[in-house]
């Protein structure tokens, strides 16, 4: 076995949808740079024409589909999109992020058709965009999806850390990302007999020029002293994604400086 081709990337098709994101569009960029072809999925064409023209991503060969993965109708025009240019789907990464408008209100505030709206939108996205991945790569016998979770879909969270910032964590947040974990969990059992692996990783805070005082104290709760930035979890989707990973399934890669480990 040549070991150098276990990492490489080269000849596979990948979709990520919330391409547009702060994580999304970072990895993106590395799966490229890693020989994979590349649909950046998300919702918003005029900002992807805008982002895959600047200079980053100018010439990189990534393409844009429009995928709105909360409305099934879009994610079969999206995939079916994908299978007419190549064919195939090697690995499927969600990354995307709906939410409604009042997100970020603290817990009294929320109500309960706003709570499950938020669930509705986002793990309920995932479970159609998954399952329609799924599905074909289920006729391929081959396939990785990546469902990205967070610290907060398996810790519970420090609210002493947005003292005095406006900030909060969203309680629909915890609740939707703990799903995202126990779904793909199911997923990789359900799957595991058509060689299909589903794992989930789950980062900690990205900074993204937050209130100075959340950033200290974020920081303070870290055992690496900071936040994430968007490169340091390009490396845990390129192996997710590789055949270095192909007999691992169902497991939870935490990508957040071992804040979950105090």
């Amino acid at each position: 076995m040549n070991y150098k081709e276990l990492f490489s990337l080269e000849g596979k098709c990948i979709v990520i949808t919330g391409g547009l994101g702060q994580i999304g569009s970072e990895v993106c960029l590395a799966l490229r740079d890693a020989g994979a072809c590349i649909y950046m999925a998300d919702v918003d064409p005029v900002r992807a024409k805008t982002l895959l023209s600047s200079k980053r991503y100018k010439g990189r060969g990534i393409t844009f589909i429009p995928l709105d993965i909360t409305s099934e109708k879009s994610i079969e025009c999206g995939f079916n999109a994908v299978l007419k240019k190549d064919g195939k789907i090697d690995a499927f990464i969600n990354c995307a992020y709906p939410r409604t408008a009042d997100w970020g209100d603290p817990l009294e505030k929320v109500s309960a058709e706003s709570f499950c709206k938020n669930l509705d939108m986002h793990l309920g996205g995932y479970f159609l965009s998954s399952r329609k991945a799924l599905s074909i790569m289920r006729r391929q016998k081959n396939g990785s999806v990546i469902n990205f979770g967070s610290i907060y879909g398996v810790v519970a969270p420090h609210f002493d850390i947005y003292n005095g910032t406006g900030m909060t964590m969203p309680v629909a947040y915890s609740a939707i990302k703990a799903g995202v974990v126990g779904f793909s969990k199911y997923l990789s059992s359900y799957y595991a007999k058509d060689n299909l692996r589903v794992n989930v990783i789950c980062p900690g805070g990205v900074f993204n020029n937050q209130d100075p005082r959340f950033v200290r104290a974020y920081n303070s709760h870290t055992p690496m002293g900071r936040m994430a930035r968007p490169q340091d979890v390009v490396g845990s989707v390129l192996f997710l994604c590789s055949d270095a990973s192909k007999y691992i399934t169902g497991q939870v890669l935490m990508v957040d400086g071992g804040w979950s480990t105090w």
